[in-house]
């Protein structure tokens, strides 16, 4: 299934990242004022405020519709926003409460990486079972 963002000049970042969220909603976008390297995080300082718009924060004067696929790479979807439209992104998976960049992960896909997310952050009973489990039986030692 090909799901499409829609890259046009006068739509502000953040509506981009909802419109990314709604087919990952383990993941999200951040939008970075340069490309960070291979394996490397983007610093925090060089974000850009999500009330942006996407000609704000542009390299060219590009503007359209980016397909995606869930098998496509997490790399492969930073390099499509560089390439396409002067957009320097970063992916960050769900963690919990955290978000955390994927910088170690960026051959994963898209849908391996939303997968991930949703596993790391849904509670998992079993593990409060056990909890619960060891904390009954911690005394019996």
């Amino acid at each position: 299934m090909t799901m499409t963002l829609s890259i046009l000049a006068s739509k502000h970042l953040n509506e981009v990242q909802k419109e990314f969220n709604t087919y990952f909603p383990y993941l999200k976008i951040e939008f970075f004022q340069r490309m960070h390297g291979v394996k490397k995080a983007s610093p925090p300082q060089r974000m850009y405020p999500h009330n942006l718009t996407i000609s704000e924060a542009r390299t060219n004067n590009t503007e359209g519709y980016l397909d995606l696929w869930p098998d496509m790479s997490v790399a492969e979807l930073e390099q499509a926003f560089w390439d396409k439209y002067g957009l320097s992104i970063q992916v960050f998976r769900k963690s919990g409460n955290l978000w955390l960049e994927t910088t170690m992960t960026d051959k994963w896909t898209l849908t391996q990486q939303n997968s991930h997310g949703q596993e790391i952050s849904s509670p998992n009973t079993k593990n409060e079972e056990t909890k619960d489990d060891y904390e009954l039986n911690r005394g019996e030692d």
